[in-house]
């Protein structure tokens, strides 16, 4: 009889004990979903002569493969050009080439600044007048009345 109770008991602790676990436990996620990938392309670039800058970027993709590559005009004056692959089992690899030789002046000039340029809204030449002169409605009156000063002033007549 004590060995059943016991064992009922211990039967008893391991289901609370599972049960407690579980309820702690996140669910399992599906090592093996995947969303396929979707193609697109783009491609921009950016290029200020009065600055000096100068880059730009273009990447393909049939939805597992992306290709691509980016520009970058140096502050040396080479070109920096970076072609790449990258897919979910090879990772991203990179193939990095640089255009033009390294100048490096011995004085360098001022530093190179913009001036502020004012985007504001111009004033027309002429002031337009209104056809109407409006009048006023109403004659405004004071609202208080002057006191006398106190003491009064002896008047000597």
């Amino acid at each position: 009889m004590i060995a059943k109770v016991a064992v009922v008991v211990l039967v008893m602790v391991g289901v609370a004990l599972a049960a407690q676990r579980d309820s702690y436990t996140a669910p399992q996620q599906q090592s093996g979903y995947k969303q396929d990938g979707m193609p697109y392309n783009f491609q921009y670039g950016v290029k200020d002569d009065y600055s000096g800058t100068d880059f730009g970027h273009n990447e393909v993709s049939d939805g597992n493969t992306v290709r691509g590559s980016y520009t970058v005009q140096l502050p040396d004056g080479r070109k920096q050009t970076v072609t790449y692959v990258a897919d979910h089992y090879n990772g991203y690899q990179a193939q990095v080439d640089y255009y033009g030789e390294a100048q490096y002046p011995h004085k360098y000039g001022p530093p190179v600044t913009f001036k502020p340029q004012s985007y504001g809204h111009p004033q027309p030449s002429y002031q337009p007048q209104p056809s109407y002169q409006p009048q006023p409605s109403y004659q405004p009156q004071p609202s208080y009345q002057p006191q006398p000063s106190y003491p009064p002033q002896p008047s000597y007549s």
